[in-house]
């Protein structure tokens, strides 16, 4: 299915943010995107719309739109709070989990490597995000799922710009494979620990990110 005009406007703008083309607090011209996108206004308030969802961008009324970054403790918290959410999805999971579901994780998986195969980190997201939208659905319990998809949708321009460091796709693949044969073996204590881990962003992962919103913040 063809990708709305919107979205790919929107992703070029969050990729444009936080190459610094745009800085934390400018203003983003609605006529003059619209006029660098060549199209007209409609899907560059549509783009608007998803960077808000995800917290990319603040919509004050009668002023416009503004690039906002969060802090490091903001986005450090919102992280952990994410790695602890699916935690519990996957322990829960791991009780839950159809057999269908294992066989939908499988196969994504091999998309997923297909597109670190190609060194396609867009086209893994894309996988990524199925991979974990299942966990959440198989959970079991539709309010920690919808919570779960709340954040995700918050964290995921962060999400999408960690698969671009050095080694992280490949990294990635073998956490995702680590997962599915936990919960393949009903482990719920293991693939709750493993999920966390792949989710958390501490350390050498925490400074990547950080370091690769430098520019907007500059």
């Amino acid at each position: 299915m063809e990708r709305k005009r919107a979205d790919i406007i929107a992703d070029r703008l969050e990729g444009m943010i936080f190459e610094g083309s745009f800085a934390d607090g400018d203003r983003l011209d609605e006529v003059q995107l619209a006029r660098q996108f060549e199209v007209s206004r409609t899907p560059i308030r549509e783009a608007f719309q998803r960077l808000a969802l995800s917290g990319l961008v603040e919509q004050i009324p009668r002023r416009g739109v503004f690039v906002r970054q969060p802090g490091p403790v903001e986005l450090m918290e919102m992280f952990e709070v994410m790695a602890e959410l699916e935690s519990v999805c996957a322990r829960l999971a791991a009780r839950r989990i159809s057999d269908a579901a294992l066989a939908d994780l499988r196969d994504t998986n091999i998309r997923c490597q297909q597109a670190v195969s190609a060194e396609d980190a867009d086209g893994y997201y894309a996988e990524n995000e199925r991979f974990h939208r299942i966990i959440y659905r198989q959970s079991g319990n539709g309010f920690l799922e919808q919570e779960c998809l709340r954040l995700h949708k918050r964290l995921k321009p962060f999400r999408r710009v960690q698969l671009r460091f050095r080694g992280r796709l490949r990294q990635s693949m073998a956490e995702h494979e680590n997962i599915v044969a936990a919960l393949e073996a009903g482990d719920g204590d293991t693939a709750a620990t493993v999920i966390r881990d792949h989710v958390a962003v501490q350390g050498e992962k925490f400074h990547h990110l950080i370091a690769s919103l430098r520019p907007a913040a500059e």
